[in-house]
């Protein structure tokens, strides 16, 4: 297509739409306007397709030329997988479960780098009436947009976004046999960590691919998501109790500082939407619970009820993650363990049992101290007791033993802390 048509897409001296019935004939005359008559073809394909097309012509002129499906140098696939450890590991269950579904099929299941270099494919190799498939599908390959067009694994590596490509849809002659469909895998910082692919050659696929990768690429996403958070309280929650544990839960890493780390999509959507700004990822702001009370959740195993914000009502599930990774669930920083650990205890649980003794510190009501001593086994509620005396008295040592001083760093009312030291002489009497 020449610069002066490429400049003309969508303009009003565009020509009328012929009449077309099937897909395929909405692709012939898609392609016809925008690669002979320079016309933007609104509404024969997607827009997604349609963008990909503008920005292939202006570095792919020859749209019929033979199409390089090259590995990169062996030193690029060494450095490229190493760096892909993570979303490899944490893909591998779902990646085999897919090749078992698809196992009677011609589909073959591909995962790429954001990069677009393919870090796994299946197993089974391709057939002899797929040969474009057959050099496509193979780890190392590069099957980015810069190098093969228009596909779908290219356009998500590309844009972020899920689609599918069908046919003539992709951008040279020697795919237009193929069909693919794509989706993200984003990481913890919500960049783009790899893409999930299934494609099919001389067929179509019998079943709604575009689904079937969502899906699963969900699923790896919400796996990569739980194991790069280190040192986070992490939250399952979604309306209904049910949908835990599936690709249809929302997950949200709470950062020691109480503020959201990260949110997959499902959990966006509950809250109404993704924060941006710093200040905007307040946990108390956005969820309306404060870290101490969202860190108690971690004690039960079942899942608990918790109003939003919002006003939303939820099930809840929370879990604590340490700095290596371990999870810290009903962990508290026993006596024992911690001189066993040496001179400091983990962070995770020292911070989860600061929390804890904060929060403990905050029950002003004596009925609620009861039920809280009800609720937990009494060497917890012991060491709970004992921590947060401890971090009164830090902290009244460090403020010369000002009250007023220490109850604000602490965040609760001086009346609460004299009735803290008033115990502590009752239980010396006794």
């Amino acid at each position: 297509m020449s610069p002066d048509k490429f400049e003309r897409l969508g303009t009003a001296d565009a020509p009328r739409q012929l009449f077309a019935s099937t897909p395929a004939q909405r692709v012939a005359l898609a392609r016809q306007q925008f690669f002979e008559e320079g016309v933007r073809p609104s509404g024969l394909v997607g827009e997604a397709v349609l963008q990909s097309w503008m920005r292939c012509s202006r570095t792919h002129r020859d749209r019929q030329r033979i199409v390089p499906f090259d590995a990169v140098t062996p030193s690029r696939l060494h450095t490229t997988l190493a760096r892909n450890r993570e979303l490899l590991d944490v893909a591998r269950h779902e990646l085999g479960q897919m090749e078992n579904v698809l196992a009677g099929t011609d589909c073959r299941v591909i995962l790429t780098d954001p990069d677009g270099v393919v870090v796994h494919v299946s197993s089974q190799p391709a057939d002899a009436h797929q040969p474009v498939l057959r050099k496509t599908a193979r780890v190392g390959v590069n099957i980015s947009e810069r190098i093969v067009g228009t596909t779908a694994p290219g356009i998500v590596a590309t844009t972020g976004q899920a689609c599918t490509v069908d046919g003539a849809e992709h951008y040279f002659d020697v795919l237009s046999h193929m069909q693919c469909a794509a989706a993200p895998i984003r990481d913890v910082t919500g960049r783009l960590a790899g893409v999930l692919d299934l494609t099919v050659e001389s067929r179509g696929f019998g079943f709604d691919a575009a689904s079937m990768v969502a899906i699963h690429a969900t699923t790896i996403e919400n796996r990569l998501l739980q194991a790069q958070s280190r040192d986070h309280l992490i939250l399952r929650f979604q309306s209904s109790p049910t949908l835990l544990g599936t690709p249809l839960e929302a997950l949200a890493g709470i950062a020691p500082d109480g503020t959201i780390a990260w949110l997959n999509n499902a959990g966006a959507r509950l809250l109404g939407r993704l924060p941006e700004a710093a200040d905007e990822r307040d946990v108390e702001c956005l969820l309306g619970h404060d870290l101490a009370s969202l860190l108690r959740l971690g004690r039960r195993e079942a899942a608990q009820p918790l109003r939003l914000a919002s006003g939303l009502g939820v099930w809840v599930q929370a879990h604590l993650k340490g700095p290596d990774g371990v999870d810290f669930r009903h962990s508290v920083a026993m006596p024992g363990a911690v001189a066993h650990a040496g001179s400091h205890p983990p962070i995770a649980i020292e911070r989860h049992v600061q929390a804890e003794a904060i929060d403990d510190i905050r029950e002003d009501a004596a009925a609620d101290d009861g039920d809280a001593d009800a609720e937990e086994p009494a060497p917890l509620a012991a060491t709970l007791r004992e921590h947060s005396r401890k971090l009164i008295e830090e902290t009244l040592a460090a403020h010369g033993g000002n009250v007023s001083q220490a109850a604000r760093q602490l965040r609760v009312s001086r009346g609460t802390l004299y009735r803290r030291m008033r115990g502590w002489g009752d239980a010396a009497c006794d």
